[in-house]
C-alpha cells in the first residue's frame, strides 16, 4: 500500500537518481524538435509570441502539469526539467545575442510582402500565408487596394506592419474587398488600368482583347484596378 508524502516515491518515484541524465537528455531532444517544428510551421503559427516563448511555455507547461495530478510522476525529475529548460534557453539566447547567423536562422527577419503597392511575389511564396488572411489583416487597416500601400513587412513576431501612401500619391492598385477582387475580367478595353490578382501588376491595354500576359508574374489573370483614397 502506497504512502501518502513517501519521500522516495514523492520526489523520485522510486528510480534510481540517476534516471536525471536521461531527463536531461530527453529535455534537450525535446527542446530541438519543438524549436525545429516551430520553425518551419512560420512566424504566422506563432504569432505575437517569439519562438522560444512558446517552447518554453509549452515544456514547462507540461512539467509542472504532470507532477500535479500523476502520483507515478516524480517532483524531482519535473524539477529538473525546469531547470535544464532554463539552462537550453539562457544558452540558446546567449548564442543568438554572439552570431546574427544563428539569429536570423530561428527568428527570422522582417519580409517585405509589398513595395511599391506589389507583391514581392518571391518573399511572399516562402512565407506560407493565405491570400485571404493577408487581404484580412488589410482590411482591417481600413484598405481596399494595394495602391494605398507603400510597404507591408511581415515582422519576425508574425505581425505585419504597414506603410501608406499619402492620399495625393495614392495610384491604382489591385481591389482586396472580396468582389470586386473576385470578378475577373475576361474583355479587357483599352485605356482601363488593370490589376494582376497573382502580383498586384498594373497594365493598361494598348488595344481592347480578350487577354494579355502579365510581364511580371505570367499569369493571365486580371480584374479592374481601383485608385480610391484610404478612409479612415
Amino acid at each position: 500500500m502506497k504512502e501518502i508524502f513517501e519521500p522516495a516515491r514523492l520526489f523520485m518515484n522510486n528510480l534510481p537518481y540517476t534516471f536525471l541524465l536521461e531527463v536531461l537528455f530527453r529535455c534537450i531532444v525535446i527542446f530541438l524538435v519543438l524549436v525545429i517544428v516551430l520553425k518551419l510551421a512560420g512566424r504566422r503559427g506563432i504569432k505575437q509570441l517569439s519562438i522560444f516563448e512558446l517552447v518554453i511555455i509549452l515544456t514547462l507547461g507540461s512539467a509542472a502539469g504532470d507532477p500535479l495530478f500523476y502520483e507515478d510522476v516524480g517532483l524531482l525529475p519535473a524539477i529538473c526539467v525546469f531547470i535544464f529548460i532554463i539552462i537550453l534557453y539562457r544558452t540558446t539566447t546567449y548564442l543568438i545575442s554572439k552570431s546574427k547567423r544563428i539569429e536570423h536562422w530561428l527568428e527570422g527577419k522582417p519580409v517585405y510582402l509589398i513595395e511599391d503597392g506589389e507583391f514581392v511575389i518571391h518573399k511572399f511564396k516562402k512565407e506560407f500565408m493565405a491570400i485571404d488572411e493577408f487581404f484580412a489583416e488589410l482590411r482591417l487597416r481600413n484598405i481596399s487596394h494595394l495602391g494605398q500601400v507603400d510597404t507591408a513587412i511581415l515582422e519576425t513576431t508574425g505581425e505585419i506592419s504597414v506603410f501608406y501612401l499619402e492620399d495625393d500619391k495614392v495610384k491604382y492598385g489591385l481591389p482586396i474587398l472580396p468582389k470586386p477582387f473576385n470578378d475577373k475580367q475576361t474583355e479587357l478595353n483599352m485605356d482601363i488600368f488593370y490589376a494582376c490578382r497573382f502580383c498586384g501588376n498594373i497594365k493598361k491595354p494598348q488595344k481592347s482583347q480578350k487577354q494579355f500576359t502579365c510581364d511580371k508574374c505570367g499569369r493571365e489573370d486580371w480584374v479592374k484596378a481601383i485608385n480610391e483614397k484610404r478612409l479612415g
